[in-house]
């Protein structure tokens, strides 16, 4: 009677094993992002006879005039918008300056960090600098450019979403190209 007592407990001890040995392990799985796809980028000339430059645009973006020294660039199914703004230089260059570098810093609360992209173009006298804003700010790129003596344009690109620097960075990384191709190609209209 003593075996068969035995016995019982490792017959049971043996089947919860061998129950429990058979259910597949799981592991979790790494976090992903989704698989964006834009359309290849390609470039037109935008000239306005109202304004004093030209440059080159996605042609998958659109144009809208707000006013003689203002536009937009809508990407619609990335909800983002470059807002662009121009002022003539007349003796208030340095101040400029200050306007547009304190426009970028007064995200630095939200910002990990913002890296600074000089710009010199001598050919065509456009001298700036890209700000690139990591981190969760609202605005994620910034520019100016100038030629020093009549001209001055900013632009900054803001999404239509919470900021969420991980979520929106495919789309800014995308149309940080767009902007570097408008300093690339930005040439001031001679008068």
């Amino acid at each position: 009677m003593y075996l068969n007592t035995v016995k019982l407990p490792f017959i049971g001890l043996f089947i919860l094993l061998f129950f429990s040995a058979c259910k597949e392990e799981s592991t979790p799985k790494p976090d992903a992002f989704l698989a964006l796809e834009y359309p290849k980028q390609e470039y037109i000339d935008y000239h306005n006879p109202k304004t004093e430059f030209s440059f080159e645009v996605n042609q998958w973006a659109t144009v809208k005039e707000m006013k003689s020294n203002s536009f937009e660039v809508h990407y619609p199914s990335m909800k983002a918008t470059l807002f662009f703004n121009y002022k003539p230089v007349e003796n208030n260059l340095d101040i400029l300056f200050k306007d547009a570098q304190k426009l970028t810093y007064e995200h630095f609360i939200k910002a990990d960090e913002i890296i600074e992209h000089p710009f010199i173009n001598d050919g065509n006298k456009v001298y700036g600098m890209l700000y690139n804003i990591q981190g969760d700010a609202a605005t994620n790129i910034q520019f100016y450019a100038t030629d020093s003596v009549k001209n001055f344009l900013v632009g900054s690109l803001y999404f239509y979403a919470k900021p969420n620097f991980d979520s929106i960075l495919p789309a800014k990384e995308y149309i940080e190209k767009d902007m570097r191709r408008v300093l690339e190609t930005l040439k001031w209209k001679e008068k």
